[in-house]
C-alpha cells in the first residue's frame, strides 16, 4: 500500500494565486490543486497556467502534490490532463479525476499519461491516479475502477454529489440526520474502504463543509478514522490540525505497536526460542497481533511520529506460549506501560 502520509488533504481552487502560495506554508499532507468545482467555467484555462506556475515555482517540499482535473463527462478534462502534466509533470505526483463511474474512464487516464511521459521521456507509470466516488454508478463500479490501473494510489470518496445521485434528502454535507437512526454513509464509506485495502491503497473520506465548525470536524472525522481511512480533505487550514491528529495514531499506541513487533520477531528467533505465542506483559501476541501492530506502526512512521520506548529481551525467557484454548478463556489486555516485561520505558512513561 502507498506510504504517502495523507491525514490531511488540502483543497485550493486553481483560480486563486494567493490561495496557492498560502498552501504552500501549510503544514497539510497534500494539496491538491483544483481545477474543477471550485473554479468558475470562465476561469478553468487561467486556472491551468496558475497550477502549472504554482507547482513548478513553488516551495511543495513534504507535501504530495495532486492535481483535480474535470471530470470526463465535460469538455475540459483532456486539457487539463496535457496542459498540467506537460507544463508541471515534473513536479506533480498525482492525477485526482473526480466522479469516476468506470474502470474505462481511469483506463483512459492511464492511456494518457502513459503517452505524455513517454513524449516527455518521464518514467512511465511515475504519476499516480487518485479516484474520486461520487455517484451511484461508481460505487457500483468501484471495484473495476480500483482495479483498473495500476497507477491507483487512493480511492475518495465525494459526498456532495453522491448525495445528489442517491436522491438524498439533505442539504448539509458530513453530519448525521436526526431523521436516520445512525450512520447513512457507514455503508458507502466501508464499501469504500474495504475496495481499497483489496487493492492495496489509501482510502481518504470527502470534505466537511462547515469550516468554522470544528468540533463537527472532528466527529466526522473520528468516524472514519475508527473505521480505518487515511485521512480526510480539508477545505479550511483550521481543520488541518485535525486532521493531522486525529488520523495518526495516539502517542501511547505507536510505541506499543512497536513493541509487539519487536517482541514478536525476538520470540520467533532462535534467540528468543522459536515461539508463536508468548506473552508481552499481560498480553499474549501472536502472528494476527503482529499483523495488527505493523498497520499502526506503519499509520505512526508516516505521520513521523518516533517511538519513545524500546523492546529489550527478557533474561529469563519462558518457553510456555499461550495455546488458543487458554486465549479463548482470557480476553487480551494492553500491556501496562512501565511494567510490562522486555520493555523499556522513555522519560515521559510517567505521563502515560
Amino acid at each position: 500500500m502507498s506510504q504517502r502520509s495523507r491525514r490531511s488533504c488540502l483543497a485550493v481552487p486553481g483560480s486563486s494565486t494567493k490561495m496557492l502560495g498560502k498552501a504552500q506554508g501549510l503544514p497539510a499532507d497534500q494539496v491538491f490543486c483544483d481545477l474543477e468545482d471550485s473554479v468558475a467555467p470562465a476561469a478553468k484555462q487561467a486556472a491551468r497556467a496558475n497550477v502549472v506556475a504554482a507547482l513548478n515555482e513553488g516551495d511543495w517540499a513534504g507535501r504530495t502534490r495532486v492535481v483535480r482535473v474535470n471530470d470526463l463527462t465535460t469538455r475540459w478534462t483532456y486539457r487539463d490532463v496535457i496542459e498540467v502534466v506537460e507544463g508541471a509533470g515534473a513536479n506533480l505526483d498525482c492525477v485526482m479525476l473526480p466522479k469516476v463511474q468506470s474502470a474505462a474512464q481511469v483506463a483512459w487516464l492511464d492511456l494518457l499519461l502513459t503517452q505524455i511521459e513517454k513524449v516527455l521521456g518521464f518514467e512511465v507509470g511515475r504519476l499516480g491516479i487518485e479516484a474520486q466516488i461520487e455517484t451511484a454508478l461508481g460505487l457500483s463500479n468501484v471495484r473495476e475502477i480500483a482495479f483498473a490501473s495500476p497507477r491507483i494510489e487512493t480511492i475518495i470518496f465525494g459526498p456532495a454529489d453522491f448525495m445528489a445521485s442517491i436522491n438524498m434528502p439533505s442539504l448539509t454535507v458530513g453530519t448525521l440526520s436526526p431523521d436516520y437512526p445512525g450512520d447513512p454513509f457507514h455503508y458507502v464509506l466501508f464499501k469504500i474502504l474495504e475496495t481499497a485495502r483489496a487493492r492495496g491503497v489509501q482510502a481518504i473520506d470527502g470534505p466537511f463543509l462547515q469550516i468554522r465548525d470544528n468540533d463537527g470536524f472532528r466527529a466526522t472525522a473520528a468516524r472514519s478514522a475508527a473505521l480505518g481511512f487515511d485521512g480526510k480533505w480539508v477545505l479550511h487550514p483550521g481543520q488541518i490540525e485535525a486532521a493531522n491528529e486525529i488520523y495518526a495514531p495516539r502517542q501511547a499506541d505507536y510505541d506499543h505497536a512497536e513493541l509487539i513487533m519487536d517482541a514478536y520477531a525476538w520470540h520467533t528467533s532462535a534467540e528468543g526460542g522459536l515461539t508463536g505465542a508468548v506473552m508481552l506483559g499481560d498480553e499474549m501476541i501472536d502472528e494476527a497481533s503482529r499483523k495488527m501492530a505493523e498497520v499502526v506502526a506503519g499509520k505512526g512512521r508516516a505521520a513521523g511520529l518516533t517511538r519513545t520506548r524500546k523492546f529489550e529481551p527478557p533474561v529469563d525467557v519462558e518457553r510456555q506460549p499461550a495455546t488458543p484454548a487458554s486465549r479463548s478463556r482470557q480476553p487480551l489486555q494492553a500491556a501496562t506501560p512501565g511494567r510490562s516485561r522486555g520493555t523499556t520505558d522513555g522519560p515521559d512513561s510517567a505521563d502515560r
